[in-house]
């Protein structure tokens, strides 16, 4: 690998990585930006081999960014470094080209192997990002229920968690969102399905 582009608006983190990253890969050259805007109006042009994009950016996110520069560079290989793993950003992050997704709270080690092995053509991801895929996966492909599949992503996460027995707290701290987020989605969920309780929404997206 000869270049290499990180897009983080935390500056802490940004030097973090330029500096494991730059020792490690010794004679790659590394682009650092704090904002989606400008890398992407940069390596619009400027090419690089590798993109590690957080997520959670001022303005534009990571997601739209990379989504962006793949338009302009196919064959360029995006890794996700971020701290947010809930389904609906890994999933939006895989159709936009994302091949990797990492958590920040991996070890320096497990970063660097993960750049290796995208850069070898591999698609590292984090071991809870896997399992989240393949449970998402597993949840897809056995439940042939059209009234599931009315529901958005979200809609189906929550609701997916409700049938493993989950509180709303637990699921709020999952999706890293309000316990009152979470009632609104459930609210929303018993209205497209027409239902007035948990137990009537289980059975009907055949969860029950």
């Amino acid at each position: 690998m000869h270049s290499l582009a990180i897009i983080e608006d935390n500056s802490t983190v940004l030097n973090y990585l330029a500096q494991i990253i730059g020792d490690a890969f010794s004679d790659a050259e590394i682009s650092l930006f704090n904002n989606g805007e400008d890398a992407s109006k940069i390596l619009e042009t400027k090419k690089v081999e590798m993109g590690l994009f957080d997520i959670k950016l001022p303005g534009m996110s990571g997601i739209e960014c990379l989504y962006r520069l793949k338009g302009f560079h196919p064959e360029l290989k995006c890794m996700m470094l971020t701290n947010f793993d809930d389904a609906e950003n890994i999933f939006k992050a895989i159709k936009a080209g994302a091949s990797s997704y990492i958590l920040k709270n991996t070890t320096p080690e497990k970063i660097i192997e993960a750049i290796e092995d995208l850069d070898h053509g591999g698609s590292p991801m984090s071991s809870q990002i896997a399992r989240k895929v393949l449970d998402a996966f597993h949840q897809h492909v056995n439940t042939h229920n059209a009234s599931f599949h009315s529901l958005s992503v979200r809609e189906q996460e929550i609701i997916y968690s409700l049938a493993k027995g989950f509180r709303y707290k637990d699921i709020g701290e999952k999706l890293f969102i309000s316990e009152d987020t979470v009632r609104t989605h459930i609210r929303n969920i018993y209205g497209k399905l027409q239902v007035n309780c948990r137990s009537e929404a289980l059975r009907k997206t055949g969860l029950l």
